[in-house]
């Protein structure tokens, strides 16, 4: 299963593709998308784009983003929440399921602490994922995103199919 994972922003959206077979992870390719300069509607449209063309070279089968977190600034949380809007509706319109992890649960799944910093778990992505490299710590979050919904979308899937995970 192809699985695709965005770290969404409103200057930088990062994401990630993973191959997941099993319990077996390959890093496919990562990158960053950049909104640029201009007005907010021209930003949110870049990136809408942006993750679009993503979804129209890679084929994902699935796609996970990561939650809203409530900033102390209420116009950064709702710039925050644009930019996610943007970038949840590529996938959705492609026909893809779109599901979403706190941060706290990214981080737990894959460095083991839902506290930990953000070089912990780019190492960590570097780990699970031999030869990745993601270029910036957006991408590398984005990863991290996939593989904790390669994880729990195993889980998912057995339920569902009344399997013991």
């Amino acid at each position: 299963m192809r699985l695709l994972g965005l770290d969404p922003g409103l200057r930088h959206t990062g994401w990630g593709i993973v191959d997941a077979e099993g319990n077996r992870l390959s890093h496919v390719a990562s990158g960053r998308i950049d909104s640029g300069e201009g007005t907010i509607g021209e930003r949110l449209v870049r990136l809408h784009d942006g993750v679009a063309e993503v979804i129209g070279r890679y084929r994902p089968d699935e796609a996970a983003i990561e939650e809203t977190y409530v900033n102390k600034n209420p116009s950064s949380t709702l710039k925050l929440g644009l930019a996610r809007g943007a970038v949840i509706l590529a996938p959705a319109k492609a026909g893809l399921a779109v599901v979403e992890y706190s941060p706290s649960l990214v981080k737990k799944s894959v460095a083991g602490a839902g506290q930990a910093e953000k070089g912990q778990v780019e190492r960590m992505v570097r780990m699970l994922l031999p030869g990745a490299e993601p270029g910036s710590a957006d991408a590398a979050d984005a990863l991290a995103v996939a593989i904790c919904h390669a994880h729990h979308a195993a889980t998912r899937r057995a339920i569902a199919a009344g399997i013991r995970p």
